[in-house]
């Protein structure tokens, strides 16, 4: 059977602290699929039939990467399992979406909107911190959906379940501790059945796709995203928009940007600095100060 193949794989993965909800689901989903044809090793023709039923190329290509990693964990046991190789269903990438920066008047215009929501639970002002929350420290709206109440420390913001299962400290501004204990005051308050930071009138932190859909219905309302079918401004530039406003401020400094960015990169809790860098593409201030100085030092290896 599979499925209890599974269930050791997935507590290896928990083990590393890795969030590995989806790629549970996933492989139980192949596991009862190949329980159901008889299988007792993964074998290649399964899951070339099994990822061929994807809705998407893309779904499909995540399938096959997924079972392709868990195939090689049991083979390392038992060779009997499948060496599926790499790129069988393409090894293409989606292309990074090009981020949207907002403008400060932008953002505080959502803020400010978020704050004037109907009705009287607690909703509003929850949206209205989160929103302010994401645009003044890059969090990804995980990572500030998973926050509890204690979290709020003296030193800080504790991030425990970032990207990757690691946890770090945010050191925050003043004004910003101001704003968390304001709305903790509220939140305290209302009735909660969770210890969650942010809550809504449920007593529970609203999921990712209910605070996407928030801000985009206020992002549209105020003009600053079109109508519906069409691409614009997302809930995750605001951490684009953190990231990159934060990096123009030094951008004439090379030794400062130098700094920063290492800095950036264990505030944004990004694995590899080499996600933080791809901010520096974003902006044309940046690009005219990269292009400044890679045409200063060509001059001046000519000279």
């Amino acid at each position: 059977m599979l499925i209890r193949h599974v269930e050791r794989y997935v507590d290896y993965r928990h083990k590393l602290g890795v969030g590995f909800e989806e790629g549970e689901h996933t492989l139980t989903l192949f596991a009862r699929y190949a329980d159901e044809h008889g299988d007792s090793h993964v074998t290649i023709d399964r899951i070339h039939e099994w990822c061929s039923q994807a809705c998407s190329p893309e779904r499909a290509r995540a399938k096959y990467n997924l079972l392709r990693r868990f195939s090689l964990f049991l083979r390392a046991e038992d060779p009997g399992h499948a060496a599926p190789p790499i790129g069988a269903f393409g090894c293409r990438r989606r292309p990074r979406p090009a981020p949207h920066l907002f403008e400060p008047e932008q953002i505080a215009a959502i803020i400010s909107a978020a704050s004037a929501l109907p009705g009287r639970s607690i909703s509003a002002y929850t949206y209205h911190c989160l929103f302010g929350l994401l645009a003044v420290t890059g969090m990804r709206v995980s990572e500030a959906l998973a926050l509890q109440r204690s979290d709020l420390t003296h030193d800080g913001l504790l991030v425990r379940r970032s990207k990757g299962g690691g946890s770090r400290l945010l050191p925050i501004h003043s004004t910003t501790r101001d704003a968390v204990e304001a709305y903790l005051n509220r939140r305290n308050r209302a009735f909660s059945i969770s210890d969650d930071l942010f809550i809504i009138s449920t007593g529970r932190a609203p999921d990712r796709s209910t605070v996407r859909k928030m801000f985009v219905c206020l992002a549209r309302e105020l003009g600053i995203r079109g109508p519906v079918g069409t691409p614009g401004p997302r809930l995750h530039d605001l951490r684009h928009s953190f990231a990159v406003r934060s990096l123009e401020a030094c951008a004439h400094d090379y030794d400062a940007v130098r700094r920063h960015m290492a800095a950036l990169r264990d505030y944004l809790g990004h694995s590899s600095i080499l996600h933080t860098y791809w901010y520096l593409e974003a902006t044309p201030v940046l690009m005219r100060t990269i292009a400044a100085a890679n045409e200063d030092r060509f001059v001046g290896g000519v000279r």
